[in-house]
């Protein structure tokens, strides 16, 4: 699963996948800089897998990584092909959710494309465009089955009723994830923009942000019930070139409380609704992200399928029992470890040994 990283020209996109990846992704000082997307995988900072490596005394330890995709910026007017719109909305549709970076710095060395720093103004426009890609896309698929229900086809006349109601939401400003009376099926089949998570990136100074240009993104997130995540990127592209063991000096010196990348990381996680589980012994100790609700074969199949066809049993303790009573084997004594079939549902903190036949 892939978060794409949107915005407008010049708002840090690049500058964000850099600090996330440590890659060299282009990031200067001009729109379109970055034409084809970058991923990158980015390691999830988990102090569970740090404390299961540590009981274990596990030779080799393995995070998890959520997946980011650079997406170029989006101008006004890229719904109807203004810079190279139709191509990036394209990619925006390939992802899973969406990180909106928003420019809340000041700085005359960097071009603003708008006539001032107004991050309301910014974000409406991103929105604008996602919501008129989505009024085609919604009206191309009316074309498509009026014809049909015209002819009396329920079905196509119950789309053709669900689309006219989208339709009517997206020209209201109402993105498609807010519509909670529209079929999932419909929303999910016409992958429309607007459907997608949505985190807004607030990219600000160096220092203490400022709230007043924080206010309107903080209002607009708790309206759309999306995240809000600050940090500056340029920042945090700097401190990823430190060696790991400078880092942490570096953040305290800044007066930084919680690294940016790894409030972002997390907020990732909680975004594509994903949990953790992790298996651990003296060889490796490692994270797995899997989507909430997953069950126990299904997990086991994201290591190896042969582990889930042959899937006999899963052995689960609890992190946090781990921690409390501070050894697997108190854990052991305490019957905490539990035996779990396949339809056990696996909850983010879970370890597991996954026993297997084939």
């Amino acid at each position: 699963m892939e978060i794409g990283i949107v915005g407008l020209p010049n708002v840090g996109k690049s500058s964000l996948f850099n600090a996330l990846t440590g890659a060299a992704a282009a990031a200067e000082n001009f729109p379109f800089t970055t034409i084809e997307p970058n991923i990158g995988v980015v390691p999830l900072p988990d102090e569970r897998l740090s404390m299961l490596a540590q009981e274990w005394s596990s030779a080799k330890v393995t995070p998890s990584g959520i997946r980011f995709v650079d997406i170029a910026g989006i101008v006004q007017g890229a719904s109807q092909g203004e810079g190279l719109g139709n191509k990036f909305l394209a990619h925006i549709r390939s992802v899973d959710a969406i990180a909106h970076v928003v420019r809340c710095f000041k700085d005359e060395n960097v071009v603003n494309v708008m006539s001032e720093l107004d991050p309301r103004g910014a974000s409406d426009i991103i929105t604008t465009e996602l919501l008129l890609a989505d009024i085609q896309q919604c009206q191309g698929a009316l074309d498509r089955w009026s014809k049909k229900a015209k002819s009396g086809d329920k079905d196509a006349i119950n789309r053709c009723n669900a689309l006219n109601d989208c339709m009517k939401a997206f020209n209201e400003g109402t993105p498609a994830r807010q519509l909670k009376d529209i079929p999932p099926e419909i929303i999910n089949e016409f992958q429309f923009l607007t459907a997608k998570s949505l985190m807004y990136v607030a990219n600000t100074d160096e220092g203490e942000p400022d709230e007043t240009l924080l206010k309107p993104l903080r209002e607009r997130a708790a309206k759309e019930g999306a995240a809000l995540v600050t940090l500056c990127t340029k920042l945090e592209a700097e401190i990823v070139q430190l060696p790991a063991e400078e880092r942490s000096a570096y953040y305290e010196a800044a007066g930084i409380a919680s690294p940016g990348l790894s409030r972002l990381a997390h907020a990732g996680k909680d975004l594509l609704k994903l949990i953790c589980f992790f298996t651990a012994g003296p060889q490796e100790t490692r994270a797995w992200l899997i989507p909430r609700g997953t069950p126990a074969v299904k997990a086991a199949g994201k290591i190896h399928t042969d582990i889930e066809r042959g899937f006999i049993r899963a052995e689960i303790y609890k992190c946090e029992d781990l921690k409390k009573w501070g050894s697997y084997k108190a854990v052991q004594e305490k019957n905490l470890v539990t035996l779990e079939g396949k339809e056990y549902i696996m909850q983010d903190g879970d370890a597991a040994y996954f026993r297997f036949s084939v």
